[in-house]
């Protein structure tokens, strides 16, 4: 059994994709092809927003929107403890400091209470000018925006969604990467829409936004390749991983998406009265990126993943150590990052095998395995 199995769902579109992939090698246009542009443009239409800008990764996406912003050192950008390590990382690759915001313990999303708690305590203290709001899309679930974006407005802030997880949810008709005022995600393989390696996309309304975006993302190019006009990086998707993204993108929109809805209610009806299930707020729609249980300790965690191990089925911990836990950020006061809902989800949370082609057969098997084991 696989934890988000790559393989099936590569033999469904095997003849499609081969096709794709093998187009891109006979064209040998393999760096910044016609595919980069064809995939921009069907990633904006399916997300809606009107600049998508392809890159090498869902983490230089996040650090090529902090570049637009100028984020640096002496800013203060505000960022949840419970989410993994790149939505932090370009904070300090900017020079800037991260503040980390708890979560809420249902949704593992940014806790909005927390957050203008935090700026306020920023303020007080003088010392970091706050600057951008990260809001993760945790586990496929969009961030409750609405409450964000106010704060964001009262206090004059930038909001950057990290999407990395969200591609694919919605809040009402709104789509994920459509909530901030730059929007990020990862296409990461094993990502709600993944490709064969490493890569992301940064969306946005704002022209000269996109403008910079795509001047950063190739060396700080202006009108000319050869005439650079700012420091910038090398964060280019390859044509194939484009073409990879543009048969996945299709297979996500016709089935994908609500197929793995179905597994989740599924898993969702089988578990609900045994473990602490997921909860999606009204009007809120995930992709499903993981299906996260929340179990009361870390021994029974440890039991839970030991008993599944057993029968082949695998789990994952997603995250073991928050952010305001990682020996990276040690420098840090710790009396102003604490989050003691994401140290005790930290040691309680279990991740199940959750995508589009996972059997009724494999559902059940691992249904039945949790309730057996939580219910000794």
């Amino acid at each position: 059994m696989q934890f988000r199995d790559l393989k099936t769902q590569y033999t469904v579109m095997k003849d499609e994709m081969d096709k794709a992939i093998l187009d891109v090698v006979a064209s040998s246009a393999y760096v910044m092809g016609p595919k980069i542009k064809e995939m921009e443009a069907a990633f904006a239409e399916y997300v809606g927003v009107k600049h998508c800008i392809a890159c090498n990764s869902g983490t230089d996406a996040l650090l090529l929107a902090l570049k637009v912003w100028d984020v640096k050192a002496g800013d203060a950008v505000f960022v949840p403890s419970f989410t993994f390590f790149a939505s932090a990382e370009v904070i300090v690759m900017q020079g800037a400091t991260p503040v980390f915001v708890d979560v809420d313990k249902d949704t593992f999303n940014m806790d909005v209470a927390d957050l203008e708690r935090k700026i306020e305590q920023t303020l007080k203290a003088g010392k970091h000018t706050p600057h951008v709001i990260i809001a993760v899309d945790l586990f496929g679930l969009p961030a409750d925006f609405n409450a964000i974006r106010e704060i964001a407005k009262k206090y004059n802030l930038y909001v950057l969604e990290d999407g990395a997880q969200g591609f694919g949810g919605r809040i009402g008709n709104q789509k994920a990467c459509t909530f901030g005022d730059i929007s990020t995600t990862s296409f990461f393989p094993a990502k709600p829409v993944g490709c064969y390696g490493d890569g992301g996309a940064v969306f946005t309304n704002n022209d000269d936004w996109a403008q910079l975006l795509d001047s950063y993302h190739i060396h700080g190019k202006g009108s000319d390749r050869y005439d650079n006009v700012r420091i910038g990086m090398n964060s280019r998707m390859d044509s194939i991983q484009a073409a990879v993204l543009l048969v996945k993108l299709k297979a996500f929109a016709d089935h994908e998406l609500v197929d793995v809805n179905k597994v989740a209610e599924r898993y969702t009806e089988k578990l609900k009265d045994v473990v602490k299930t997921p909860i999606v707020p009204e009007n809120f729609y995930s992709s499903w990126a993981q299906y996260t249980l929340q179990v009361e300790n870390k021994e029974i965690r440890g039991g839970l993943q030991a008993a599944l191990k057993a029968l082949d089925i695998p789990t994952a911990i997603y995250y073991p150590i928050p952010m305001h836990r990682q020996t990276a950020f040690n420098y840090l006061n710790p009396n102003d990052n604490r989050c003691p809902i994401s140290d005790q989800l930290a040691d309680t949370v279990i991740s199940l095998p959750i995508h589009p082609y996972l059997t009724e057969a494999d559902q059940d098997m691992i249904c039945d395995a949790v309730r057996a084991f939580l219910k000794k």
